[in-house]
């Protein structure tokens, strides 16, 4: 099955948005502090999910401590 033009638009749309809202403009002192950043901007901690037990990652983390 080949490849559809759109096949990656939400993949992009999302890197499109990261990079124009967060990235772009800043010098990052180091590779930790930009993947600090985005972790801290754009991953939610509380939203639950189904693959970690319908637990948000931070309670599945606090039970693997």
């Amino acid at each position: 099955m080949g490849e559809q033009c759109w096949d990656n638009a939400l993949a992009e749309s999302f890197f499109a948005t990261l990079k124009g809202e967060l990235i772009d403009g800043r010098v990052w002192p180091s590779r930790s502090a930009a993947h600090s950043a985005i972790f801290e901007s754009w991953y939610n901690l509380r939203r639950i999910h189904n693959s970690l037990g319908y637990r948000s990652p931070a309670a599945y983390e606090a039970l693997a401590a």
